[in-house]
């Protein structure tokens, strides 16, 4: 195999977060071809992302991100190791974390987190709507269950939209860090704070202005 220099090395190393083993072997295996290496180590990665989900990480950054001194996140995210945890291509995953908290206000992490009487609540609204749309009912189960599929796309973060590319969602971004990294993730919880929350007032569009921000 060809000698590969080690600055490429190491621009592959910053670009991914990966070991030095794995860039190493990645460049040997695409001639030093910098993008076929990063697809080559994703490809990698991907596969064995499922396989690191039950690893254990509990080290990681507590990280506050705030939006014009009216918003304020605080997100919990864990890592494998300390080491990893330093890497600049997970502490930017972390602050894309933040800045979605911040612009589309989900409740909960995911989908497991939300209380069953919450769920049931929002079944038999959707399936009130449905009567009421005069739908019959031999639809009104899938009317029901697409519904609620969008409650969660809204309400729980792993399911929303990423805001700096609306292809993928929040799951998919993390998988395709933990892919990268090669270590296991987990948003663990977060806490979200807004000026005068709770209070009457007339509703400002935070998910335009965090977007306009990112388009500066």
């Amino acid at each position: 195999m060809a000698k590969i220099d080690i600055k490429l090395i190491k621009q592959l190393r910053d670009m991914t977060g990966s070991g030095m083993v794995d860039v190493k072997t990645a460049l040997q295996e695409t001639n030093g071809d910098l993008d076929a290496a990063v697809k080559w180590l994703r490809e990698k990665g991907m596969a064995s992302a499922d396989k690191r989900a039950s690893k254990v990480a509990a080290e990681g950054l507590v990280y506050s991100y705030i939006h014009g001194d009216r918003v304020g996140v605080l997100v919990e995210v864990n890592i494998e190791t300390d080491f990893a945890a330093k890497n600049d291509s997970f502490r930017e995953f972390v602050h894309d974390v933040a800045m979605q908290i911040a612009a589309m206000n989900p409740q909960w992490v995911s989908r497991d987190e939300v209380p069953e009487n919450v769920i049931q609540n929002e079944e038999a609204v959707a399936r009130t709507q449905a009567e009421n749309e005069g739908k019959p009912e031999k639809v009104i189960g899938h009317i029901v269950k697409g519904r609620l599929e969008k409650f969660y796309e809204n309400s729980c973060l792993l399911d929303q939209a990423f805001i700096k590319d609306d292809s993928k969602t929040i799951a998919d971004l993390l998988k395709e860090k933990i892919a990268t990294i090669g270590e296991n993730i987990k948003i663990r919880r977060f806490t979200r704070y807004e000026v005068g929350e709770g209070i009457e007032k007339e509703e400002e569009d935070f998910q335009k202005e965090v977007m306009e921000q990112l388009n500066r």
